[in-house]
């Protein structure tokens, strides 16, 4: 259970810490020694059990550190730059820093040694549908395959994103896509700013201001569970500066450097029980539960036993070493049968991270599969983020996963449907009309708190339509004026209504995400054949919204027929054209009994009889292009002659 102890403070003078904080806290060679670097002129090397300091160095008056003082682990020496230019090294011994070594940035490659550019990786990292957000705070930890960074960012939300060690092409550029570790943790108006670090594998340590709370604190979460392990109040408030070293936490509280131990001892069934022995013998040294097997541990127990510790951890080093590692697809494979839902996510992120093996259609295949049968067996269980992340590998479809979609559509989770119909090339006419239903019919209420693509969707903040200016549009349009027939007597009803009624603000029917929704069943493929007999199926309410939308698309097509509008892929007018048919082919009788939906049909009657019209001009033309066409090869055949020989028998 993590834990974090009483607070102390490591200095009680006033630091020179400014608006933003110190520059910062960083291990000295010793695991008890810590280096602090303030915003002015100051370096102090404290020693944390002692909770004083051991030495300070300042730089002279008008100079000033411009970042934080480091330690050399192997000679002991710290190093710190002043003035953006000047470099200095010194020791515990020295006292002026004047006096110390000095270089300049002329000849830093002598103390810096350089990184070898062949393993140097670039990536871009892509926010999603949360793009508008901003990274706060990052902090990072690394094992033998992953870096896994965590960002804090201004939503309240903490991210995560795994890097590969072994890039699968390091000279390009890769995205990187982050997954979300943790809903609103901080709430987004603290005054100093937020942290967050690592503590272990399991654990992470956030500092803000809790949404329930106006105050200040510091926060430690489980990364396995989810849940909140403890947390501490900071009436004085922060810098909004948070370092982690040897199971301390250090952060600026109020004006004061504060150390907060942090403590996680393991717990277990036996513990809970009270079954777990505390007794221990005398003179046992107890070990620490996170430690480094890498190198050997002197437990107190005298040079026998330390020799004895060093050759067994060697035997399980080849141990470990002899066994043959297990490949990444059938820990996948085994790890979706059983592990919980955020187990299976981490996992998953991990295999799509490494480099594409050549079985690597079959693992997801056989992934989605695997998911899907647990699906139906625990009810409860629903992956929904492992699903959307196998749908975006582009090598799904419906008739390798049906019961994917068949899934979605009991959940009702419309974000998972989309994508399906964006990246399903072969999804059947029933499928898609099901899909159309649940669209029409879900609360907006429930849409808000959907995230859904909105690539598709048209900025429909200032859209006014004028019913006179239309209807002159239409009369003039290619000097075409169409025949009158009984719908006329229509038109001249609606514009003999109040002049507060003739102007119609054709803003959207439905709000946007619903639009986007839509806008995926008009980007799919169909038959028409197959597609109508289920159209029948939609209630007569729903029929006349899409109508409307498909209406206001229309008009919005029309504004927008020449523009160029980036990152925007609305339907295209032969679309909504069909759909609009589709429509009313499948539904006219039910609509045309509506009243509300008179003026819709007027409308739409309208459209269409200026399509035919458009059609009807261009027709023209084409005709006389072609009449032109001909008498241009009449003219240019002209003076031209040609000789026939008959032969006679």
């Amino acid at each position: 259970m993590a834990s974090l102890e009483e607070e102390f403070t490591l200095s009680s003078a006033v630091l020179s810490a400014g608006s933003e904080g110190l520059l910062g806290v960083e291990q000295s060679s010793k695991t008890d020694q810590f280096l602090v670097t303030d915003n002015g002129r100051t370096v102090i090397l404290y020693k944390v059990s002692d909770q004083k300091p051991l030495g300070s160095w300042s730089v002279k008056q008008g100079q000033i550190i411009t970042c934080p003082a480091v330690c050399n682990f192997q000679t002991g020496e710290y190093i710190v730059v002043h003035d953006n230019k000047v470099l200095r090294i010194w020791n515990n011994e020295d006292v002026n820093l004047d006096k110390v070594f000095k270089a300049t940035h002329g000849n830093y490659f002598a103390y810096v040694q350089m990184f070898n550019s062949r393993v140097l990786s670039k990536y871009t990292l892509l926010f999603g549908q949360d793009e508008n957000s901003v990274i706060e705070s990052f902090t990072a930890s690394v094992d033998r395959k992953f870096i896994s960074l965590m960002s804090l960012s201004t939503d309240g939300c903490i991210y995560e994103t795994l890097i590969p060690i072994r890039p699968t092409d390091p000279e390009k550029n890769q995205s990187l896509v982050r997954s979300l570790l943790f809903k609103a943790v901080v709430s987004g108006n603290t005054r100093h700013g937020v942290a967050v670090t690592v503590l272990d594998q399991d654990h992470i340590a956030v500092l803000g201001s809790p949404l329930a709370a106006s105050k200040e604190c510091l926060s430690v979460w489980n990364i396995k569970f989810q849940t909140l392990q403890t947390s501490k109040e900071l009436p004085q408030g922060t810098s909004g500066q948070l370092w982690y070293y040897g199971e301390n936490l250090f952060m600026l509280h109020g004006r004061s450097l504060t150390v907060i131990p942090y403590k996680c001892e393991v717990s277990s069934l036996a513990s809970a029980l009270g079954k777990l022995k505390h007794s221990q013998d005398p003179g046992t040294h107890v070990v620490p539960h996170f430690v480094n097997w890498e190198t050997p541990q002197e437990c107190g127990l005298g040079a026998q036993n330390s020799e004895q510790s060093r050759r067994i951890l060697r035997r399980r080093k080849i141990e470990v070493s002899l066994q043959p590692e297990v490949p990444p697809s059938k820990q996948l494979l085994s790890t979706i049968m059983k592990d919980s839902e955020k187990h299976i996510e981490v996992e998953l992120r991990k295999f799509l991270a490494i480099k594409q093996t050549p079985d690597f259609h079959t693992v997801i295949g056989d992934t989605v599969t695997g998911l899907l049968e647990r699906c139906k067996a625990e009810p409860s269980f629903y992956p929904r983020n492992c699903l959307m992340q196998l749908t975006q590998t582009h090598v799904l479809s419906y008739s390798l996963c049906p019961d994917l979609m068949e899934i979605a559509l009991q959940k009702k989770d419309v974000q998972l449907l989309q994508l399906c119909l964006q990246h399903f090339p072969d999804i059947p006419e029933l499928v898609t009309c099901a899909c159309l239903k649940i669209f029409l019919s879900i609360a907006d209420d429930s849409l808000q708190e959907t995230d859904v693509n909105m690539e598709s969707v048209f900025d429909c903040s200032n859209s006014v339509h004028d019913e006179k200016m239309e209807e002159q549009t239409e009369i003039l349009q290619n000097g075409f004026n169409p025949v009158e027939d009984e719908c006329n007597k229509c038109d001249q009803e609606l514009n003999e209504e109040p002049q507060a009624k003739t102007k119609e603000t054709t803003s959207c029917p439905v709000i946007p995400k619903r639009a986007a929704l839509l806008n995926a069943i008009l980007h799919s493929a169909y038959s028409e054949t197959f597609l109508l007999p289920h159209l029948k199926d939609i209630p007569a309410q729903h029929i006349t919204l899409f109508l409307k939308y498909l209406y206001f698309l229309y008009l919005k097509c029309s504004e927008n027929a020449t523009l160029t509008l980036p990152g925007i892929h609305p339907p295209t007018l032969n679309q909504i054209m069909d759909w609009i048919c589709l429509l009313l082919d499948a539904n006219f009788t039910v609509v045309v009994m509506m009243p509300e939906a008179k003026r819709l049909l007027i409308n739409l009657y309208k459209l269409v009889k200026s399509q035919i019209s458009v059609y009807s001009e261009l027709n023209k033309i084409e005709v006389s292009f072609r009449e032109l066409q001909k008498l241009n090869q009449e003219k240019n055949n002209r003076g031209l002659y040609s000789i026939e020989v008959l032969e006679l028998f």
